[in-house]
């Protein structure tokens, strides 16, 4: 089984995202993910120390590459994204064909950039999730969740990670900004939460892409952004929490 979608039908809707597609493509292969089927999800930190990232184009660049490694992952050419602060600020789409400078277009019509409240934006991917899968589908997700600092509540986003362990959902968290800085703390111990006796499985990875993330070779991002997930998919499916590989 090949990409969800054909490098031809790429080319044609979003021509400007060829070459990620094709550098999504290597790394997927190179991880034991070719043919993988996963619905993709972007969420995106809009709290006040983001301005600098959604002025530079980062944010708009790390949705250009979730949508070329999408494309070979989920077949509609659409990513749910969700906007989070101090509360759900939007839940939208980024699709291949609509992709140019649609950051901006959906900043545009948002208010004040609030706090980083990460829960909330879990709640709202975890609902997307469930309201748009057919009832006891198991079919494996893949959220990437960008931010550039720890929750406001560690307590609220430890429990929701935890609860969103029995769904088939793998939280692939990327840090943008110092990678020094304590407000990551949080996100360096989240493989510590014991499984099983807190969570089933591991089902969250983090990253840091430094404080230009836009520098970072498409390969590496890549590597990044999947390496974690196929040890994941494999005990999520040995515990029944994600359907089998087809085939």
């Amino acid at each position: 089984m090949g990409s969800a979608i054909s490098l031809r039908k790429v080319e044609d809707s979003a021509p400007a995202l060829v070459s990620l597609y094709k550098s999504a493509g290597v790394s997927l292969r190179k991880h034991g993910l070719e043919g993988a089927r996963a619905a993709v999800y972007l969420v995106v930190d809009y709290s006040g120390s983001m301005r600098p990232y959604y002025k530079d184009g980062s944010v708009q660049a790390l949705a250009d590459r979730v949508l070329g490694l999408s494309a070979h992952l989920d077949d509609d050419g659409v990513v749910p994204t969700v906007f989070f602060s101090t509360d759900v600020d939007a839940v939208t789409d980024i699709a291949l064909d609509n992709h140019r400078g649609r950051i901006d277009d959906i900043v545009a019509g948002l208010g004040h950039m609030g706090r980083t409240s990460y829960h909330l934006a879990m709640d709202a991917v975890i609902d997307h999730y469930v309201d748009s899968r057919d009832r006891g589908t198991t079919a494996p997700a893949l959220v990437f969740f960008q931010t550039d600092g720890g929750p406001i509540n560690k307590l609220a986003a430890e429990r929701y990670l935890c609860k969103a362990a029995k769904l088939p959902l793998f939280w692939q968290f990327i840090g943008f900004g110092d990678p020094k800085s304590k407000q990551f703390d949080y996100l360096r111990k989240l493989d510590e939460l014991a499984v099983p006796a807190q969570r089933p499985v591991d089902n969250a990875g983090f990253f840091h892409a430094g404080e230009d993330p836009r520098a970072v070779a498409d390969d590496q991002l890549y590597d990044r952004m999947v390496g974690e997930f196929p040890a994941w998919l494999a005990a999520a499916r040995a515990r029944g929490i994600a359907s089998p590989a087809a085939g």
